[in-house]
């Protein structure tokens, strides 16, 4: 049976778990570390670093380093949030060719879903490690309140970076599967997911026959600890313009600076009263006279300029209650996850809302990754009593006469479900109705989001309002949406499968999946010719590394084969092989490369250790 890893794809940071043995584990990248971070960059030579690789060098290298991309996946151009972005980023965004944003590092533009696909090539590399053989299918999660858009370009990603997503669940549901997993509980729960780019609230009943039922949910895209970051450096900057009367934003390394200064005094005042941020030689005067910025931020004073962050999300969590017509009272235990809940104000507001202690039993950074594992296993065995009903997050509805919207199916209806609405024609000999369908909570069209279109045709010539139109929805249990509209007159119908737009077309996604900008490298591609010659270097090499690292396994065992550094050790070597054995076949030049690169570094190391032996 495959294994099916979870991953929870974060704003700041990304996790990877899998269900080992019954047992959901979170598993450590190579650095021993359990979340990565969700960081991409491009060298000027032109080589790709993800990670801790690209964070490390954000600040000399910021024009061409990545962070927070899952800000803008799915998003318009035109949309407020990435007009904010903009302002604020220290890489470059252009329009793409399907109204999206998208980012240019060096001299390529790589949509986000490509960018968020090295992400989780990462986190699919890690997994591989850990389990010693290659992983195909995973469980990826997203916010709540995503979108169609937003959940078919995370799925997109997930493709481009070799994994078949064989499904997207919500990352408080996910949280509350891993809180729930293998505990008799009857509980009516809410989830308060506050992490590095959103924010989600979902209140859940968990029944001890391993059901889990979401009632309600609701959420901001666009909150999260970037805006908490965005606080602290809009202080810096105003008071570094009023003393020196210069405008830090106006330069990427300088803004990299604050980005990476405000996170780090963030993090520190959740244990600190006050912390000092101190940065020299932040930028010159133009008088040949280097400028330096320090300035000591209390915990007061932060909590002062982030409060009405955390106010936003606590009356997100009143409307979810109001919603599922439920009293605060009522629920049983308040689960946060997500980093930004470590920080005391956080904790402290969604405590005294509750009124009670929040609950701790599951942890903030890996709860959505264990959850993401414990339901991908349950798709692949059947054993396991694992029953998941959540709902949809917007309402679905149809555009109508006067730009107006009627709701068909309501957010926070349990999925799958469908439901039948009557229409008419709104002129007179109107012989074809447009059937236009907008997701989202506003009652005018324009402001909701359009999924899609179609065309009713052949209806007899009658006065407005006389000629019935039946429109069903159907949303399954993966969030497919399909729309049909029935002339009751005739019997005729028209349908369609409603395709979310992800910013990359299907053509454009093959191109993607054929060039494999996702996984390997992202230099210029070299002729075929060269290629193949290059793949054939590199293939050579690869089976000679395996063949020496296989002639040291016994040995190093000896050595070292009693103590856990030694099983570690050997464990990731036979890992690395599989992987070089996998892209061999696959003729897969990038990931050779990469295995060649892996298994050197396993050579050298067994080298050493057989000497010292």
């Amino acid at each position: 049976m495959d294994k099916v890893i979870g991953i929870d794809l974060g704003t700041t940071n990304s996790c990877v778990a899998v269900v080992h043995n019954g047992t959901p584990t979170v598993i450590a990248n190579r650095g021993g570390y359990k979340t990565t971070p969700s960081m991409v960059a491009m060298t000027e030579a032109g080589k790709k670093l993800v990670g801790h690789l690209a964070k490390r060098q954000a600040i000399t290298n910021a024009e061409h380093t990545v962070y927070a991309a899952k800000r803008l996946i799915g998003r318009k151009w035109d949309s407020p949030q990435v007009k904010q972005v903009l302002e604020t980023a220290s890489y470059r965004l252009v329009k793409g060719p399907h109204d999206d944003a998208r980012i240019s590092l060096r001299d390529k533009v790589y949509s986000v879903p490509e960018i968020s696909a090295m992400v989780l090539a990462e986190m699919k590399v890690v997994a591989e490690d850990y389990l010693g053989h290659e992983v195909h299918k995973a469980v990826i999660t997203v916010p709540a309140y995503f979108n169609d858009n937003q959940r078919q370009a995370t799925k997109d990603a997930g493709t481009i970076a070799g994994l078949d997503v064989i499904r997207i669940i919500n990352e408080p549901t996910a949280a509350a599967l891993a809180y729930g997993y293998g505990r008799k509980l009857d509980k009516l729960v809410a989830v308060y997911d506050l992490g590095g780019g959103t924010f989600d609230i979902s209140v859940l009943e968990i029944g001890s026959g391993g059901v889990f039922k979401v009632i309600s949910t609701a959420g901001d895209t666009f909150l999260g600890g970037e805006d908490f970051d965005g606080k602290v450096i809009d202080w810096l900057v105003e008071g570094f313009q009023k003393d020196h009367g210069v405008d830090l934003r106006k330069d990427r390394m300088a803004l990299q600076r604050l980005k990476d200064a405000a996170e780090k005094a963030k993090i520190e005042l959740s244990t600190v009263k006050e912390t000092e941020i101190n940065l020299p030689f932040i930028i010159s005067s133009g008088r040949n006279e280097a400028l330096h910025l320090q300035r000591t931020l209390t915990r007061e004073q932060f909590e002062g300029l982030c409060g009405e962050l955390v106010q936003r999300s606590i009356q997100m969590v009143q409307q979810t209650l109001d919603d599922a017509g439920i009293d605060r009272s009522e629920i049983e235990d308040a689960v946060v996850v997500g980093g930004m809940t470590r920080m005391p104000m956080v904790e402290r507001a969604v405590a005294e809302f509750f009124g009670r202690a929040v609950g701790k039993g599951v942890h903030a950074d890996e709860a959505v990754a264990i959850g993401a594992a414990i339901q991908g296993s349950a798709l692949v065995d059947q054993t396991q009593k694992v029953i998941l009903l959540d709902v949809t997050p917007h309402t679905l509805g149809v555009a109508i006469a006067g730009g107006g919207v009627e709701p068909v199916i309501e957010q926070n209806t349990t999925i799958p479900t469908s439901s039948e609405k009557p229409f008419t024609t709104s002129r007179d000999n109107q012989t074809a109705v447009k059937i236009v369908v907008v997701q989202g909570g506003s009652d005018r069209a324009d402001q909701n989001d359009l999924l899609g279109e179609f065309t009713l045709g052949g209806l007899r010539s009658a006065r407005a309002g006389e000629v019935q139109i039946d429109v069903t929805f159907e949303i399954d249990a993966d969030g497919i949406v399909s729309v049909s509209a029935r002339d009751r007159d005739t019997g005729r119908e028209q349908q369609i499968v409603i395709s979310a737009r992800s910013g990359l077309s299907r053509e454009e996604m093959a191109k993607v999946m054929a060039d494999g900008r996702g996984r390997g490298p992202t230099g210029s591609a070299p002729p075929p010719a060269a290629a193949a010659g290059e793949f054939e270097a590199r293939r050579k090499e690869a089976e000679a590394l395996i063949a020496e690292v296989d002639g040291l396994l016994e040995p190093v065992r000896a050595v070292v084969g009693a103590s856990d550094y030694g099983r570690d050790a050997l464990h990731k070597a036979k890992a690395a092989m599989e992987r070089a054995r996998g892209a061999i076949e696959r003729r897969d030049p990038g990931g050779t490369k990469e295995a060649v690169d892996s298994l050197g570094r396993t050579l050298r190391m067994f080298k050493g250790v057989v000497s010292k032996g």
